[in-house]
């Protein structure tokens, strides 16, 4: 029995790339979706908003001085859209299947733009994406019914390696590390000056050593560059290769990468809304998040969240947004308690369901019928909170680095209130690590603590490294166990209230 038998490859045919194309085909859905869309009219917006002049006209589609005009931005947006439901991200293969893909050749009308089009269209037209997957769900208002929304945070990884991220700490400990290798190349440079010209080859190639010592010249110029930068601008970490992106703990251990925040409908499975974010935890982006999905939600729109979202402000200012959050709370919790600061407001309307009138009825301690059932009590009380001076120390710091670990020697940890950083008596630098409620700021090492020798003279317990606060008003604290160890007396100036606060005065 012969086998099935297909056309004969040289035979001519007459045939369009529409009849290639089911008629229930997605290509033909994303194709009529984007043509419903006035892309140019939106991608004049956004370069108008982004050059601060809504009213100017910006031509489109740009052309190039010498060459032909560019692709539609439709045609290019078809493709993506088409790309990603097919898993096609790549900007190459993208460009592959515009020749050899049915429907993305239909899609193209025949049209073949290299990869590095389609990646610059990409990179350059990132808020056009956004708007085009908004204008999506916005068309979906009233022909589904969508449900609650449930958020979490997903890390992704940056096109930055460890290598290129860096800490205060890490940059303090590669300066040291460069320092001490500067020196030992200067040390052999200079007895190999001291000697005659057989006992200098006896040495090695002093050739070598001095191209080793400008290069590690030029990096610890480099690093101590970054760490100023870091200094100046508050940051906790930097990233050379892709400047926004953070290390931060995943599933798979330590990233440098982003933390993005989805939402997502319980109904329909589908996207609401997104926020990209470098944000290390979630703490504090559920409202962010939902705050473009409430905008365009009729009534209160209930959420989900898991106990990485604990965050009391994020919660309260859901609730004044309209948004109803249900976080996990901790271990044998099973309700919270809000703080809203309370302000007079007569005739506010429970019934309403408008954020801003919500927001009344919270700040007056009136509950909204929305939220009825969800909040069981609201209560008008006096509340007693430390209010934190942050204005700047009136002390005068150490004139220098030097004076600093001279007085630090002596048993002492020595802030520095301008850089934001405490020298210990051991000469390590201890960098902020948090700031407490009190308003205090918390200063730690652990890397070097770990290493130190004087670790017992230190501290002791089941903590392995020395955490420090310090106000704004102090400039120095003594490390009893330091002083108990070597025998001696620590200085009781600045004692209050039993305990050792010691200032400069």
């Amino acid at each position: 029995m012969a086998y099935i038998q297909g056309v004969d490859r040289d035979q001519m045919m007459f045939t369009s790339l529409g009849s290639m194309v089911a008629d229930d085909s997605l290509a033909r859905l994303v194709d009529a979706f984007v043509d419903s869309m006035d892309v140019e009219g939106m991608m004049r917006e956004i370069e108008g908003e982004a050059k601060g002049d809504e009213s100017e006209d910006v031509a489109w589609p740009k052309r190039s001085v010498d060459g032909r005009p560019s692709y539609g931005p439709g045609m290019l947006l078809k493709l993506f859209i088409w790309g990603y439901r097919n898993g096609i991200r790549s900007s190459r293969k993208l460009a592959w299947a515009c020749a050899t893909n049915v429907e993305a050749m239909w899609l193209a009308c025949g049209l073949t733009p290299d990869f590095r089009t389609i990646a610059d269209f990409r990179k350059d037209n990132p808020e056009l994406l956004k708007w085009a997957f908004r204008e999506f769900n916005r068309r979906l208002n009233g022909a589904v019914e969508w449900g609650f929304c449930s958020v979490d945070g997903s890390k992704f990884r940056a096109s930055n390696s460890k290598m290129n991220n860096f800490t205060a700490h890490k940059l303090d400990d590669r300066i040291q590390w460069l320092n001490a290798h500067i020196d030992n190349y200067m040390e052999i440079i200079a007895l190999a000056d001291e000697l005659d010209e057989a006992a200098e080859a006896e040495l090695g190639k002093i050739e070598v050593i001095r191209a080793k010592l400008a290069e590690a010249q030029e990096r610890l110029d480099r690093y101590e560059g970054l760490r100023d930068e870091l200094e100046r601008s508050g940051e906790s970490q930097i990233s050379t290769t892709d400047p926004d992106s953070r290390l931060m703990k995943s599933k798979n251990g330590y990233v440098v990468g982003y933390n993005p925040q989805t939402a997502v409908d319980s109904n329909t499975h589908l996207i609401r809304d997104f926020e990209v974010t470098n944000a290390v935890t979630d703490h504090g982006q559920l409202e962010p998040t939902l705050y473009g999905v409430a905008a365009e939600t009729e009534g209160i729109l209930e959420a989900t969240a898991d106990k990485g979202y604990q965050s009391k402000e994020d919660m309260v200012a859901c609730l004044e947004r309209g948004i109803l959050p249900h976080v996990i709370p901790e271990d044998g919790v099973d309700s919270y308690r809000l703080e809203i600061a309370h302000e007079e407001a007569d005739g506010c309307d429970p019934t309403s369901t408008d954020p801003a009138e919500i927001s009344r009825c919270l700040h007056a301690g009136v509950v909204p019928e929305a939220y009825a059932g969800a909040i069981t009590r609201a209560e008008v009380r006096d509340v007693r909170h430390k209010v934190v001076d942050e204005e700047p120390s009136p002390l005068e710091p150490y004139g220098s680095t030097e004076e600093m670990a001279e007085r630090a020697k002596e048993g002492y940890f020595v802030r520095d209130p301008g850089r934001n950083l405490v020298i210990c008596p051991a000469g390590e630098t201890l960098r902020q690590k948090s700031v407490k409620k009190s308003g205090a700021t918390r200063y730690a090492n652990k890397t070097a603590c770990r290493r130190c020798k004087h670790r017992n003279e230190c501290f002791s317990g089941k903590q392995d490294f020395k955490e420090v606060d310090f106000t704004k008003d102090q400039l120095e604290k003594p490390c009893a166990p330091w002083h108990e160890c070597r025998g001696t007396e620590p200085d009781k100036r600045g004692v209050s209230r039993g305990k050792y606060h010691y200032e400069r005065g």
